[in-house]
């Protein structure tokens, strides 16, 4: 009996689900989604209902965090802005970048976790992404444990685990299929909610992935260039 409770933000996505898989090694799983005006909001919702569902989580939690859509300034959440072609050696940031999402996420992930009494909370951020990505870089994660602790109630612990952010995304591949993770139910693409592009950068660092670890992806595509 897994004593310890942990939040893990579920995106719907690759990197989300195999986290999902590492934490449920260790704890009882309470798994958030967000929604934020996204494209594929509606197919990533499905892909976290379907991966709570296979793992039976004891708790999940849908957000509306629709603020990001009165922002704007990504290519994700405003509709006037295109969705870039992959560009796997782009060191620059995105037009797909949220501001500051990550932060915004880990604030009410650690919200509901005080209030639920979690000791952790898991996501999926991998730092081959933070080129692009600044608020994935390890340090971030890093700093805002400490502005938890200093944040919360005296007696409120929580550890903020990043478990694949050093991995590349064959090896979360492999490492995801080790876990008996159900990669087929996750949902990758930035602009594509019936198949795949194949095209966008989500795409092409996950089709990567699984083209260097060998492996077919289980997900439907338009196309399926070779990033390799």
């Amino acid at each position: 009996m897994k004593e310890k409770l942990a939040v893990v933000a579920v995106s719907g996505g690759m990197d989300s689900c195999v986290t999902t898989a590492i934490a449920d090694l260790s704890y009882r799983l309470a798994l958030v989604h967000f929604n934020y005006g996204q494209r594929t909001e509606a197919r990533e919702l499905k892909a976290f209902h379907d991966i709570a569902d296979y793992y039976k989580a004891e708790k999940r939690l849908v957000i509306d965090f629709s603020h990001f859509t009165k922002i704007g300034s990504s290519s994700l959440t405003d509709r006037s802005i295109e969705i870039s072609k992959a560009d796997l050696d782009n060191k620059s940031v995105p037009t797909s970048y949220v501001p500051f999402r990550n932060a915004n996420i880990l604030s009410a992930c650690t919200s509901y976790a005080e209030a639920i009494g979690a000791a952790a909370i898991f996501i999926g951020a991998v730092y081959e992404d933070a080129s692009g990505y600044p608020d994935c870089r390890p340090q971030f994660y890093e700093v805002f444990e400490k502005m938890i602790d200093i944040g919360t109630k005296p007696e409120t612990k929580i550890k903020i685990e990043t478990p694949i952010i050093y991995l590349s995304k064959s090896e979360i591949v492999n490492e995801g299929i080790e876990l008996g993770a159900p990669l087929n139910l996750t949902w990758s693409c930035y602009q594509c909610e019936d198949e795949a592009c194949g095209v966008c950068d989500s795409c092409a660092f996950r089709l990567r992935g699984f083209q260097q670890a060998g492996v077919e992806d289980p997900i439907p595509y338009k196309v399926k260039p070779k990033y390799f």
